[in-house]
């Protein structure tokens, strides 16, 4: 019993021990947990979780890379629910639009106060590299994904191009001390460059450039960087304390003073005294024995990190251009949802029941307009009437999407355009189940394309052309199921102006081809090959653009275009969004190869939505002016010497326009 006894003795005191020991780790594990609890709210107090890399680089829908730049912009009426995605996405752009510090990477620079305020997605590349080096290259843009835009890569044809073609700064190799930077690079390359990257913004950013004026605060700034460059050397010399401590407390001032000033007028009092004291303060420093390598070393680290934060700027900049040419303006949605609202109080559909007869009257001249925004259909419209000898013949028929179709139905009922008969068509309750298989959930706009080339043997950003086309986008392709009773029909885009009379293209003989249209022999179809596929054509061809189009309905059921572009889709790889959407390029290509009759070039002036330089004779005497690009001129950041043309068909003393305060 005793030896029984024992034992259990000794059992009990092994369970006290353990239950001792599992007491003490529940214990420390509490108090790590508090401990965590109390870490990470100071983490994030203190900012430091801005030091971890993050952005919308890492995005999945970000790494979704397609062949084309898309244009698509938002007209008046459209509204989307951003998806899930959408929303996060677009988070965390903005999110990356807060500067994050870094440390100065001088290693052997012992003041680690001296951050530099740069992006982590700055520095990596932007761009994406060829599969293979006989590949032509594709740049990646990295433009966020907006309300009914899906951008993609521009296409950059030619041989590969180091770095995809875009100028980089090159950067100061640490390890083995050679400096790969070339001060005073060339403005030319840096502003191709940043077409190739950013596309339009950039011919917008170059037109509202702004010269520095402050003179006093640029030579702040320059003073900081010379200081900035010696402090590292200077910190390494024996005796040199009083000299290193100095510096770095005029450093410090100045990086005070530019926090808080912006221009001359914002600087303290006193401040040339100031900038005689650093003076003073650098000459010393330069009369010291150090070694030049490190000094340049430095500079050009500094020149990099400036270039870095310039280019993160860039990168806002043009996302807010690309948010404000692809949203609708707040004035614009009251117009519509007013119209929409009116709309049921009236007789807006017995109005349009008085024009009936013409709808599907072959001898009528038919003009056919896909659109969402209900001032850039009317001014198309009201061109097209005001400059045509005979209105009694003609019909307008606009196709819009569920949203617009009310607002656009009141609208046209409220104002005449002469004896124009007015047709808007609900796209979204069209039949298309019996539309031979296309794949169509909503309405599609003409899609607008950026595309990139070059032809020397070494490319470089200054041997780089960028053109801007326009082509059908997937709805066009039912023309001939949705109007089967016509036999010929014009299409219009909604960014043309009319400025004379063009119903002499009902006469014009297309010579048995589909499409009458212009050609834009800046890209051949050859420099596309890669995105063709192996489809057989003519190299040498130039590309159509979309803007003012006959179409032979009959030639087009002839040679069943819309069965033959389906089946070029389908060839095409459209996972996603925005391959779907660039897939329009290549197909309209395609299947209107040998189907073009080619306009005269002087019909229609292209490019009035990203060219500045267009001639104003050019722009007086053609009879339609195309706005195809991003700079539409209902919007803010339209180009303002070709808004007057738009602006001379825009209706005038339109109730709902003023009580919205409309005023494009």
């Amino acid at each position: 019993m005793k030896g029984y006894g024992a034992a259990a003795g000794g059992v009990s005191t092994a369970a006290q021990a353990a239950t001792k020991r599992r007491s003490k780790g529940q214990a420390a594990a509490v108090f790590v947990l508090v401990f965590l609890s109390m870490l990470v709210p100071l983490v994030f107090l203190l900012g430091l979780h801005n030091r971890f890399p993050s952005g919308y680089l890492a995005d999945d829908r970000s790494q979704q890379e397609s062949s084309f730049e898309i244009y698509h912009h938002v007209d008046s009426g459209e509204e989307k629910n951003p998806s899930e995605d959408d929303r996060s996405l677009n988070h965390n752009v903005v999110n990356n639009f807060v500067p994050t510090l870094q440390e100065d990477t001088e290693g052997a620079s012992p003041d680690k106060e001296l951050y530099k305020r740069i992006n982590d997605t700055v520095s990596s590349s932007s761009t994406s590299e060829p599969k293979d080096a006989n590949s032509q290259a594709v740049l990646k843009d990295n433009m966020p994904n907006l309300k009914g835009a899906t951008p993609s890569p521009s296409i950059i044809i030619g041989p590969p191009v180091e770095n995809n073609g875009v100028a980089k700064p090159n950067r100061t190799d640490a390890k083995s001390g050679k400096h790969k930077h070339s001060i005073g690079s060339n403005v030319g390359e840096t502003e191709r460059s940043c077409e190739l990257e950013f596309g339009s913004y950039c011919l917008w950013s170059k037109e509202h450039r702004e010269v520095m004026k402050d003179s006093v605060v640029k030579r702040l700034k320059d003073q900081l960087f010379v200081a900035r460059a010696y402090y590292p050397s200077i910190a390494k010399l024996q005796g040199q304390e009083n000299l290193t401590r100095e510096l770095k407390l005029n450093i410090q001032d100045h990086e005070r003073i530019l926090s808080e000033t912006v221009s001359d007028p914002d600087l303290p009092p006193h401040i040339e005294r100031k900038i005689h004291k650093i003076d003073q303060v650098i000459a010393k420093a330069k009369s010291c024995s150090v070694d030049c390598n490190n000094v340049d070393r430095k500079l050009r680290q500094i020149l990099d990190l400036t270039e870095d934060e310039a280019h993160f700027h860039m990168k806002q900049s043009a996302y807010l251009y690309q948010l404000g040419v692809q949203t609708m303006s707040k004035s614009f949605h009251c117009l519509s949802m007013r119209l929409t609202v009116e709309y049921f109080k009236s007789l807006s559909a017995e109005i349009e029941n008085s024009f009936a007869n013409k709808i599907d009257n072959p001898s009528s001249q038919h003009y056919v307009i896909f659109s969402r925004n209900i001032l850039a259909l009317s001014v198309t419209i009201n061109s097209t009437v005001m400059n045509s000898e005979e209105s009694d013949n003609m019909v307008f028929h606009a196709l819009t999407d569920k949203q617009n179709f009310y607002s656009m139905k009141h609208w046209f009922a409220r104002n005449s355009y002469r004896n124009a008969a007015i047709h808007v068509l609900n796209f979204d309750e069209l039949d298309l189940n019996r539309f031979v298989g296309l794949d169509l959930e909503a309405l599609s706009m003409s899609e607008e394309f950026r595309i990139s080339t070059h032809t020397t043997a070494q490319p470089s950003s200054l041997q780089m052309r960028t053109k801007y086309i326009s082509v059908f986008g997937h709805s066009h392709f039912l023309l001939s199921d949705i109007f089967k009773n016509l036999k010929k029909v014009i299409v219009l885009d909604d960014d043309v102006v009319v400025q004379k009379d063009i119903s002499f293209l009902w006469n014009l003989d297309l010579r048995g081809k589909v499409n009458g249209a212009t050609e834009f022999c800046g890209v051949k179809l050859g420099q596309l090959k890669s995105y063709l596929g192996t489809s057989r054509y003519d190299g040498n061809s130039c590309v159509w653009m979309s803007g003012l189009n006959i179409i032979d309905l009959d030639k087009w059921r002839e040679h069943d275009i819309t069965g033959m572009y389906r089946r070029f889709l389908h060839q095409l790889k459209h996972e996603n969004e925005a391959s779907w959407r660039t897939a329009t390029l290549p197909a309209s290509l395609l299947v209107f190869h040998g189907q073009i009759y080619s306009l005269d070039d002087t019909l229609v002036r292209q490019g009035l939505g990203h060219d500045y330089g267009v001639p104003d004779d050019t722009v007086k005497n053609a009879a339609v002016l195309h706005y195809d690009g991003n700079m539409k001129p209902w919007l803010d950041l339209g180009i303002p010497k070709y808004k007057k043309y738009w602006k001379k068909y825009l209706t005038q003393e339109e109730r709902f326009m003023d009580e919205c305060n409309v005023n494009p």
